[in-house]
């Protein structure tokens, strides 16, 4: 269980606006995240890595405590192992595609499993800017499952995909999910581009 109670300011356009969530999710869940344009919502994910810290809050996984601000307890997000994939993908310019894999991972197997879901088994000696915004969208998600993490982030992992290649690459992220036993959060900001992904939905809107 993940279970998380936290606050943090927003600057926008409006003035400052607060970001506050309570949620629990359950091992091995999926759940939508949606809201308006800057809501918070890559904020939220980038919080719960360790990436960014609130003002405010606690953060539990499986009873460790990952974050408490009133004892000033923050683990690293090297600790936190957590998979993310990140709205532009940050990928290693000067990496191969199997390089970038192997980075992660020292398990040939299961580096080939994900070429072979990801379709980018005939790319591995590419470097990113030889790759199309989808294949990068693709490798950047497969390099996040790599390490086999019991808790993915996702930031917008489908904007760069035509449907035809979306319809193919979920059911494999899928099956391996439910291997796993990840528990997943996707932000998205078009809810139908997650159609055919049976998964809670959670809306963020900032006070």
């Amino acid at each position: 269980m993940i279970s998380i109670d936290i606050e943090k300011k927003l600057k926008a356009y409006k003035g400052e606006q607060v970001l506050k969530i309570a949620a629990q999710f359950a091992n091995g869940s999926i759940t939508k995240i949606y809201g308006p344009s800057g809501a918070g919502k890559s904020t939220f994910l980038k919080i719960i890595a360790g990436l960014i810290d609130p003002e405010h809050g606690k953060i539990s996984v499986d009873n460790l405590v990952w974050l408490d601000t009133a004892t000033k307890v923050s683990l690293s997000p090297q600790k936190r192992k957590v998979g993310f994939v990140f709205q532009n993908y940050a990928l290693f310019p000067n990496m191969t595609v199997q390089q970038h894999l192997e980075y992660v991972s020292d398990d040939a197997q299961w580096i080939n499993q994900l070429l072979v879901i990801g379709k980018l088994e005939t790319f591995t000696s590419h470097k990113p800017e030889y790759l199309s915004g989808g294949q990068q969208q693709r490798l950047a998600i497969l390099r996040a499952i790599a390490i086999r993490p019991k808790l993915m982030l996702m930031d917008e992992p489908f904007s760069a995909l035509d449907p035809k290649m979306k319809s193919e690459l979920i059911p494999g992220l899928k099956s391996l999910w439910d291997e796993l036993g990840t528990t997943v959060l996707i932000v998205s900001h078009n809810p139908q581009e997650l159609e055919g992904l049976t998964a809670s939905e959670m809306e963020i809107n900032p006070m």
